[in-house]
């Protein structure tokens, strides 16, 4: 009796050999310990769904093994390359949902703060949503460097070089963003605590 071949995914071919062998795995084990988090937390943070964030997460990384043999650091630093990748699978995600998803940080912030008791939750489920609805208000433009500044840790200099501008506009306009919601969020009510 013969037993045909099955296709399972885990043979190799020889052209997906050629692509991997700019990287080893020790390469990519330090790469993913080292950025996965900060990936993630961008993904998370742009298009508010975990299950999604994740998907896109592993694709960037699958890209990342892929394409690793044509990052070259004489155009621009690792993270930049990284994060450029992570930015333009966000984008494709949208373009494939040919529909605009409102803006939210919930994800993140359940990964953040710790459990809190029900009326803990409520009040700050109350905060929460004046401050979504506070960027739902900023453009696209301003909710992504806002993403990559504080959910991505991207320094100015790092995000200026992703979308072509310069640093010294980047902190510009992450200032202005930071009043536009200041002012939103005071228009709606909410008074900050400490």
């Amino acid at each position: 009796m013969e037993i045909a071949p099955v296709n399972t995914g885990i043979c190799q071919t020889e052209e997906h050999e050629k692509q991997v062998e700019g990287m080893s795995t020790e390469t990519f084990a330090h790469i993913y310990g080292a950025y996965y988090k900060r990936v993630y937390k961008y993904i998370c943070y742009r298009i508010n769904n975990h299950y999604t964030a994740e998907e896109i997460c592993s694709h960037v990384f699958e890209m990342v093994i892929s394409k690793y043999s044509s990052f070259s650091p004489d155009k621009s630093n690792f993270e930049v390359w990284l994060f450029a990748i992570a930015r333009n699978a966000v984008t494709d995600y949208f373009r494939s949902q040919k529909k605009r998803i409102s803006f939210s940080l919930d994800s993140i912030l359940n990964m953040v703060l710790p459990k809190s008791s029900p009326e803990d939750i409520v009040i700050r489920d109350d905060n929460h949503q004046a401050l979504f609805q506070a960027l739902a208000k900023l453009s696209d433009k301003e909710r992504n460097i806002i993403a990559m500044k504080y959910a991505a840790g991207l320094k100015n200099a790092e995000i200026a070089e992703l979308l072509g501008v310069s640093g010294s506009n980047i902190g510009v306009v992450l200032y202005r963003c930071l009043k536009k919601l200041q002012m939103e969020l005071q228009k709606g009510g909410f008074r900050y605590e400490e």
